[in-house]
């Protein structure tokens, strides 16, 4: 049985890997040459001249994320040497913020979390014990609410500083959007697993674990080196090579390109969720009168990812020499004007990899939910370090903006289906799940593509 898998990012992977375990004979399509899709290697170079590998958005995993790690373990990267894990912990450049104690760092959760929280300097005994207070409420509901709550609604007698310098932070990094907008049954199934879930190998769910490898080197270029050394009969990979074609056929599908056509028995569609939709209207439209129901489900699918919205992430990635910070990663605080403070995170890059000497004095700031140009937010990123950290040398190296980036994880969302029509998937990060667009959801619904076949 013949299975085409279009994109080769960490769902069309993690679908691959899937499939080829599963006996099917796989091609997997990728129109660029980089594996990866939103979460791969980005060629750059510093302003002294020597090259570097960067990545086209900083992520972050946590120890909750246990179906991408363990697909990294699959495949024979070590998550304990490709990325370097730390405490639940969310430090301001001046010492304070939610910080797990090394005491407590393995302790069971929701321990570790209970301890970081009870510790969290700057804060009053009364803030402390209102977030754990509202955390066991959220337990003993099941970490259930009513669909059409906002992050802020659920969170709305939390005090002023918890929201600040932990909700908020937390929201606009695991949905991309800010807690009034974020929706709360989605925020709450990522804080389940985080504080109350099971770990991977050893890690607390609560554990942050950043990537000391670029972002093709952490999955996708191991997960095919993997198919290629055992199922290397079985699999192949087309790298450059577009499909500008999808046609219903007798018992599957015909994928089209510039010069060539393939029949294939399933198809998993693995692109972002706009070129899905846009490759959806297409086959609706070729497909002939006798195909009226695979038609209407082409068209149907199509309609549900194009009502989705979209919100942007920038990287702005800046060197100097013999910079570090105080930990690999920092929270920065929001300013009354948020334009003059856009970026939530910095990571220090060098401290994420010590033996890659390109990587020390790089820093990645990110802004979630990033509106505005691009020079524009470069030029305000670069004055908030200036300001936060004391760093006024800092150059920029490239600045990164993806205006669709995630979707918009709104409350009462309905996302589209896994099932587009008769044997063809979906698999994508957008694609209807528990998870919001993060690594994790986009590795998940790769996988549940491919034991749906």
């Amino acid at each position: 049985m013949k299975l085409a898998i279009v994109g080769a990012g960490w769902a069309g992977v993690a679908a691959a890997v899937e499939a080829a375990d599963a006996g099917w004979d796989v091609t997997l399509f990728e129109a660029t040459r980089t594996l990866g899709g939103r979460a791969r290697a980005l060629p750059a170079q510093r302003p002294d001249g020597v090259a570097l590998t960067l990545d086209n958005g900083q992520h972050i995993l946590i120890g909750a994320y246990t179906e991408a790690l363990a697909l990294m373990q699959r495949v024979g990267v070590a998550p304990a040497s490709a990325l370097l894990c730390l405490p639940l912990a969310l430090p301001y450049p001046d010492g304070t913020g939610l910080q797990t104690p090394r005491w407590a760092a393995r302790w069971p959760a929701p321990l570790d979390a209970v301890a970081a929280i009870a510790t969290a300097k700057g804060w009053r005994w009364r803030e402390r014990w209102a977030l754990i207070r509202a955390s066991l409420a959220w337990q003993r509901a099941g970490f259930a609410c009513a669909p059409q709550l906002t992050v802020a609604s659920l969170c709305a007698t939390l005090p002023p500083r918890v929201m600040d310098e932990l909700i908020e932070p937390l929201c606009v990094s695991a949905l991309n959007l800010p807690a009034a907008q974020a929706s709360a049954q989605v925020f709450l199934r990522v804080m389940r697993d985080a504080l109350f879930g099971t770990g991977f190998d050893g890690w607390a769910a609560s554990s942050l674990l950043l990537p000391r490898n670029d972002l093709s080197a952490l999955l996708p270029n191991a997960a095919v080196q993997w198919l290629q050394a055992h199922h290397s009969g079985r699999t192949r990979l087309r790298l450059g090579t577009r499909v500008l074609g999808l046609e219903p056929q007798a018992g599957g599908w015909q994928l089209q390109g510039s010069g060539w056509q393939e029949g294939f028995d399933r198809v998993v569609w693995a692109t972002a969720a706009s070129p899905a939709a846009q490759a959806m209207r297409e086959a609706a439209a070729s497909a002939q009168a006798e195909e009226f129901d695979r038609t209407d489900a082409l068209r149907h699918w199509a309609d549900s990812a194009d009502a989705l919205a979209f919100t942007a992430i920038t990287t702005v990635y800046a060197w100097a020499t013999g910079v570090r910070l105080a930990s690999p990663m920092l929270a920065l605080r929001a300013e009354p004007d948020a334009q003059a403070a856009p970026a939530q995170f910095v990571f220090d890059r060098g401290q994420l990899d010590p033996h890659d000497a390109t990587a020390q004095g790089v820093l990645a700031f990110v802004i979630s939910a990033s509106e505005g140009e691009r020079g524009d937010l470069q030029a305000r990123v670069l004055q908030q370090a200036a300001q936060q950290l004391g760093l006024s040398n800092l150059q920029a190296l490239q600045t990164v903006v993806d205006k669709r980036a995630t979707f918009a994880c709104t409350p009462g969302l309905q996302r589209p289906a896994q099932a587009i029509a008769p044997d063809l998937w979906a698999a994508g990060d957008y694609v209807n799940g528990p998870y919001p667009a993060t690594l994790e959801g986009a590795v998940r619904s790769g996988l549940a593509a491919a034991r749906l076949l």
